[in-house]
């Protein structure tokens, strides 16, 4: 029943260099940048009001630092989820799409048709990331029945969940956005997941922020 169930605010990281370069950063320990330490503050703000019985992140820093802050926030004591991980690229970790494409046009290939069993070398397929991300969110979700938590992970594992809160093929084109920072919400229940909100980016809509050393910075 919805009020047994479980709410979950999940958010993308803040940014990175890697993200404004393009380049693929899996399990490469990348950290936030100037705007991505911003953005940080800002969802932290954004979520103020919100009731949160934990906060969960990916242990990956460009996560944990964004996630860090909303915990802070809330006076709630950080957990790390390595199953919240963004998917393993393997060799491909580090390069930009254009990069891959023209190194290993078939593994490009395979990657942009979304083949749930293609896995770069030293890497996971996207049937096993799916798996292990959408997994590990239910069971976070069942230790809170009727609570709120937060979810801090990356741009794959929110894809993932935005599938499995729509019943969406692994196949489907992405037509939706996962924006750095952003809030989602979703639903879980013993029936599965719910899509109740995407890409709420209101809080990051300010260009110029004040911060406490007297500094403007922008967005």
């Amino acid at each position: 029943m919805l009020e047994h169930a479980t709410r979950i605010l999940a958010i993308r990281h803040g940014e990175t260099a890697w993200n404004t370069e393009s380049r693929i950063q899996g399990h490469t320990d990348i950290p936030l940048n100037d705007t991505g330490l911003w953005q940080a503050e800002r969802v932290a703000h954004a979520l103020r009001g919100e009731s949160l019985q934990a906060v969960y992140s990916s242990d990956l820093q460009r996560a944990r630092t964004t996630a860090e802050a909303i915990a802070q926030a809330q006076q709630l004591t950080l957990s790390l989820e390595p199953g919240l991980r963004e998917r393993h690229f393997g060799h491909l970790e580090g390069l930009t799409h254009q990069e891959i494409t023209s190194r290993w046009p078939e593994q490009a290939r395979r990657w942009r048709e979304r083949d749930p069993a293609f896995g770069p070398d030293g890497g996971e397929t996207l049937q096993a990331f799916y798996d292990r991300v959408v997994g590990t969110l239910a069971g976070l979700a069942r230790r809170h029945p009727g609570g709120c938590i937060a979810v801090v992970a990356h741009g794959g594992v929110l894809d993932c969940f935005y599938r499995a809160a729509n019943r969406l093929p692994l196949e489907a084109p992405r037509a939706w956005k996962v924006g750095n920072a952003a809030i989602n919400r979703l639903l879980y229940s013993p029936e599965g997941f719910t899509l109740v909100g995407w890409a709420d980016d209101q809080h990051l809509g300010e260009t110029l922020d004040e911060h406490s050393d007297g500094a403007v910075r922008a967005a």
